[in-house]
């Protein structure tokens, strides 16, 4: 088993990109080896490309995704693995509050990004714990407990799986008035 992640477009539509530089950090934590590919372009399709192209390299058999709440998403990885002649899985696929609930009590999670209305710069760098998730649902308009369609993005430090856990030293808010970004300095 092994890791596949991409250098996506600073705001795309498909793929987390703060602080992805850090993936081999978690891979290292995990055990596992990674394959890091890079878009060629700025568009989906690129995205897309560089994901195809990334598996093959990789000769994988089946790809696992991440994806929890996004048609739009799985859909894509599907085609993908489809067009590839691998399977597909999404194991946490609409598995809704008990993954909130799995995730909140095992992983330690930080809120890395927002960019939906009534979330701030406060928020950047928080952990993604009961308390947040609680925060969440009270809002007005409606956001998605998992930060799902691209109202925020999250790092996880450790986990379960990993034989080492990665403590975070430093981070640096950026916030443009709507949205902003929790930068990784030192971890």
């Amino acid at each position: 088993m092994s890791l596949l992640t991409i250098e996506p477009a600073e705001y795309s539509t498909m793929f987390h990109h703060p602080n992805i530089q850090w993936c081999a950090q978690q891979a290292e934590a995990m055990g596992m080896p990674l394959t890091m590919v890079e878009a060629d372009g700025e568009t989906e399709e690129d995205e897309l490309s560089a994901i195809k192209e990334g598996l093959r390299q990789m000769r994988a058999d089946a790809v696992a995704t991440g994806a929890i709440e996004s048609e739009y998403q799985k859909q894509r990885i599907d085609k993908i693995a489809h067009e590839l002649g691998i399977r597909s899985f999404s194991p946490i696929w609409r598995t809704g509050e008990a993954l909130l609930s799995e995730q909140c009590k095992y992983l330690d999670t930080y809120v890395v990004a927002v960019s939906a209305e009534g979330l701030g710069k406060d928020d950047l760098g928080a952990r993604f714990d009961a308390k947040f998730v609680s925060k969440l649902r009270k809002m007005k308009p409606a956001v998605s407990p998992h930060l799902e369609g691209g109202e925020g993005e999250t790092f996880v430090s450790n986990a379960p799986f990993f034989i080492k856990g990665l403590k975070i030293k430093e981070m640096e808010k950026e916030w443009d008035g709507s949205r902003g970004v929790a930068k990784i300095t030192g971890l």
